[in-house]
């Protein structure tokens, strides 16, 4: 979908510069928005590489499974009758964590594996379950503790205090995965899934 946007936004682009004329501007905006980029990218790459070292030392030292131990109480109310015991909310408690503390890379095969253990147990493997939707919901409006390329990018723009957004960050996080769950628990009661967990 992403790229059919794009694709979209540089035809327009070329033709509005063509219909007015301004099709040099276009392409010197094009070559000077590419520098830009790399330039943009190149400044990111220390402050997201030392925050990875730093969340990585954080999943080596087992600090993400002690964090999960403290999502138990909360997923217990999320994933209602899904086995405490179950191997599925290990998977999704660790990818919460994971994505708590900014470990994209971790959280992302966590996640994959949450999804397969899910799909295990659920009676209708062509159909998302409410656990499934319940926790994809969670997986994409995850609260970060640490918004690292947020407070990266404000800091190539210049800012003195790139973290001070912190408090808003997280305020706005927590408002917006509370917003999703009612919206997909609201869903489920409207429109249940007839089979499936």
């Amino acid at each position: 979908m992403m790229k059919w946007l794009f694709a979209g936004l540089i035809f327009v682009s070329l033709v509005f510069g063509v219909l007015t004329g301004r099709v040099d501007a276009v392409s010197q905006a094009a070559i000077e928005q590419c520098g830009a980029a790399v330039k943009l990218s190149l400044s990111l790459l220390g402050t997201i590489c030392f925050w990875s070292g730093i969340m990585e030392i954080a999943s080596v030292s087992q600090f993400t499974k002690i964090l999960s131990k403290l999502f138990r109480p909360l997923t217990k109310i999320l994933f209602k009758g899904l086995d405490a015991t179950s191997s599925a909310l290990d998977a999704i408690c660790m990818n919460m964590s994971a994505n708590f503390l900014g470990l994209g890379n971790a959280a992302t095969p966590l996640g994959i594996t949450a999804m397969q253990k899910l799909q295990q147990i659920s009676s209708n493997k062509q159909v998302a379950s409410d656990h499934m939707i319940t926790f994809v919901v969670l997986n994409t409006c995850s609260i970060q503790l640490i918004p690292t390329t947020i407070a990266a990018l404000r800091l190539n723009a210049g800012s003195k205090s790139p973290m001070e957004i912190l408090p808003a960050v997280l305020v706005t996080s927590v408002i917006s995965v509370t917003c999703a769950l009612i919206a997909a628990k609201t869903c489920n009661r409207l429109f249940p899934v007839k089979a499936g967990c």
